[in-house]
C-alpha cells in the first residue's frame, strides 16, 4: 500500500506543469511523509454544483493546475457533446494565489478544444463574470475563486449560458467527462488564441447597475466600505460615483487585493473579528451605514449604529438585510416573484404575500434561486442578494450595496433608520428571529455521524416546543428535489423551524434556526426579542445534544 501511494505521487509529479507544486510534492516523496501523501492522494476533489473548492497544493485532493486542467477539459468535452463546438467561454478570476494561472490554463484548454475563450481583463468581482456571460452570448463561464474561504483555498465555479451556476444533471455529466481523462498529458493546451477582454465589459456592467435604483431617489447615505482584501473596491467606488452617492470611506488596511488576507482569520464578514477594522473606521468617520463585500464581492454585509454593542456597531443578519431589501423593492413597485432558499427566513414569504407577489422556496444556493420563473428578487441568509436578475442571475454584492445605500438615504430623509424599518416589519408580520449553529470540523466523519444520529433518533422536543413535523430532505418534497438535509417544524408558545445540513462549500455542519413571536405593537418588541433569543439559545443547546456535536 505504501509503495502504491508513492507510485501515485510520483506519477502525479511527472505530469504536474507547476514548478511550485512539483517542488512541494517532491519533498513529501523524498521525506516519505506517508500521512500527508495519503491525505492528498486518498481520493479526488469532487466536482459538483459548487464546482470545485479546496486547499491549494499538490495532489488530487488539492486545488492545483493539474486538477484545473482536468476540470477545464471535462467542461470543454461536455460543451462539445451538447453541440457547442465553437461556443464562447468567458473566464474570470479573483486575486487569490494561483487564480490567474488557473484562468490561463482554462483558456488554453478551451481554445485547444476548438472553443473560443475570453478572459476578463484583471481580477474582478464574480458578478462581473456572471453578467459578461449573458452580455457576450457565451455558452459557459468559469470564475476562479474561493469566495470567502480561508487564504489557503481556491475554487472553480462553473456557469452555463443562461448566466447561472450549474445544477444537476450538468454537474454529474461534467464530472463524468473529467473522470474519463486519464492524464493531463492527453489534454491539448494552446499557447495563445484566447481574447483578453478590455474595460468595456466592466463599463457595461456598471451601466447596468443604474437599473437597480429609482430615478431621482435620494443619494445621501454616508458609507464606510471594506473590500475584505478582495476585488470589490474599484467597481464599488465607480458604481457609487455613477449613482451620485458620496464616495464611501474605505477601510484602508483591507482595501487592496491581498491573497494572504493579513487582517482577518477568515475573509468572511460573518466571522468573528472580520469587521473589527470596519467598525474602528466607522467610529472615526461616523457614517450612516457600514457595508462590506466578501473577497469576490458577490456577498454584501451591512452593519448599523448600536450604542449597546461593544463596538458601537451591530452586524445585521443576512435575513434582516434580505427582508429590508424586499420591503424596499415592494415600496418601489416591484412585480414578479420573490424567492429564497429553504434556510432563509420565512419572513420573505409574508412580505411577498402581503404585497400580492409570488413567493418560492428553493434548495440552498443561487444556482436554484436564479432559475425561478419570473424572478424579481432572490436572497439567501448567507449575505447573498440578487436584486437585478435581468443583469446578473446570481448573487451580487455590488448592486445590493447600491440598493442598501438608496434605502438608507430614503429613510434618512424621513428621520428614520434601518432599525426602525425592521421594527415596522416585526409589528406587521411578527418578529422573525433567526440564528445559526455552525460547527467547523477537521474530520468530515463528525458531520456524517451527526446527521446519522438525527435520522436514527429524531428529536421530539426542542426548547420546550413540540416537533410537529420532521422531514428528511433526501427524499425530496412536493416542491423540492432531494438534498442532504433535515427540516423540523416546532409548535408551542411560539412557532419555530430548524434545518440541518452539511455545507456544500466548507467542512461545516450548519443548523439554521428561526422562531416567530407575534407582536401586537412596538411596545412589545424589546420583550419579544428577549424571549426569542432565549428560545433560540435553548434550541441550540437541545439540538447540539441530539446531534452529538
Amino acid at each position: 500500500m505504501q509503495q502504491d501511494l508513492i507510485a501515485r505521487a510520483q506519477a502525479w509529479l511527472a505530469e504536474d506543469p507547476d514548478s511550485e507544486t512539483r517542488d512541494e510534492l517532491g519533498k513529501l516523496i523524498e521525506a516519505r511523509d506517508l500521512a500527508e501523501l495519503a491525505d492528498r492522494f486518498g481520493g479526488t476533489l469532487q466536482f459538483g454544483t459548487a464546482g470545485l473548492r479546496g486547499e491549494l497544493g499538490a495532489g488530487p485532493m488539492r486545488m492545483n493546475r493539474v486538477v484545473v486542467i482536468r476540470a477545464a477539459a471535462g467542461l470543454a468535452a461536455y460543451l462539445k457533446a451538447k453541440g457547442q463546438d465553437d461556443g464562447l467561454v468567458v473566464i474570470g478570476y479573483d486575486a487569490r494565489y494561483k487564480s490567474a494561472d488557473f484562468a490561463r490554463d482554462t483558456a488554453a484548454v478551451m481554445v485547444a478544444a476548438g472553443l473560443r475563450a475570453a478572459v476578463l481583463p484583471r481580477p474582478l468581482p464574480t458578478p462581473v463574470l456572471a453578467f459578461a456571460i449573458r452580455k457576450l452570448g457565451a455558452v459557459a463561464g468559469v470564475e476562479v475563486t474561493a469566495s470567502h474561504n480561508p487564504p489557503r483555498d481556491n475554487g472553480y465555479k462553473v456557469y452555463l449560458g443562461d448566466g447561472s451556476q450549474i445544477v444537476p444533471p450538468a454537474d454529474a455529466e461534467i464530472a463524468a467527462e473529467i473522470g474519463a481523462i486519464a492524464s493531463i498529458d492527453d489534454v491539448p493546451r494552446a499557447e495563445d488564441g484566447w481574447e483578453t477582454l478590455g474595460d468595456e465589459v466592466v463599463k457595461a456592467y456598471l451601466e447596468r447597475t443604474d437599473a437597480v435604483l429609482t430615478a431621482a431617489s435620494p443619494r445621501t447615505a454616508r458609507v464606510v466600505y471594506t473590500a475584505m482584501h478582495g476585488v470589490g473596491k474599484d467597481v464599488v467606488l465607480q458604481a457609487f460615483a455613477r449613482a451620485g452617492f458620496p464616495a464611501p470611506a474605505l477601510v484602508e488596511a483591507q482595501a487592496e487585493p491581498d491573497p494572504a488576507f493579513p487582517t482577518v482569520s477568515f475573509p468572511n464578514p460573518e466571522e468573528p473579528g472580520a469587521m473589527d477594522l470596519a467598525f474602528e473606521t466607522a467610529r472615526r468617520v461616523r457614517p450612516d451605514v457600514v457595508i462590506a463585500n466578501d473577497p469576490d464581492a458577490d456577498r454584501c454585509a451591512v452593519a448599523v449604529p448600536d450604542d449597546s454593542a461593544e463596538a458601537g456597531w451591530r452586524m445585521l443578519r443576512g435575513d434582516e438585510v434580505g427582508a429590508l431589501l424586499a420591503e424596499h423593492l415592494v415600496h418601489k413597485g416591484a412585480t414578479g416573484v420573490f424567492a429564497e432558499s429553504i434556510v432563509s427566513s420565512s419572513l420573505l414569504g409574508r412580505i411577498a404575500r402581503a404585497a400580492g407577489l409570488g413567493h418560492e422556496e428553493t434548495l440552498t444556493g443561487f444556482k436554484w434561486i436564479a432559475r425561478v420563473d419570473g424572478l424579481r428578487y432572490g436572497y439567501e441568509e448567507a449575505l447573498g442578494y440578487c436584486v437585478d436578475p435581468g443583469g446578473v442571475r446570481d448573487k451580487d454584492g455590488i448592486t445590493a450595496a447600491l440598493l442598501v445605500a438608496e434605502l438608507v438615504s430614503e429613510l434618512k430623509e424621513q428621520g428614520r433608520t434601518l432599525d426602525d424599518l425592521l421594527d415596522d416589519l416585526a409589528v406587521a408580520h411578527g418578529l422573525h428571529a433567526t440564528d445559526q449553529l455552525s460547527v467547523r470540523v477537521e474530520d468530515l466523519g463528525v458531520i456524517a455521524n451527526a446527521m446519522r444520529a438525527l435520522r436514527e433518533r429524531p428529536p421530539v422536543m426542542l426548547a420546550g416546543l413540540r416537533v410537529t413535523s420532521a422531514e428528511d430532505l433526501t427524499r425530496g418534497t412536493d416542491t423540492l428535489p432531494p438534498t442532504d438535509g433535515l427540516r423540523y417544524y416546532l409548535d408551542g408558545e411560539f412557532t419555530a423551524r430548524v434545518i440541518v445540513r452539511p455545507s456544500g462549500t466548507e467542512p461545516k455542519l450548519k443548523c439554521y434556526l428561526e422562531v416567530v413571536v407575534p407582536v401586537a405593537d412596538a411596545s412589545e418588541l424589546a420583550t419579544a426579542r428577549e424571549r426569542a433569543a432565549g428560545v433560540l439559545a435553548d434550541i441550540k443547546r437541545d439540538l447540539s445534544s441530539a446531534a452529538g456535536i
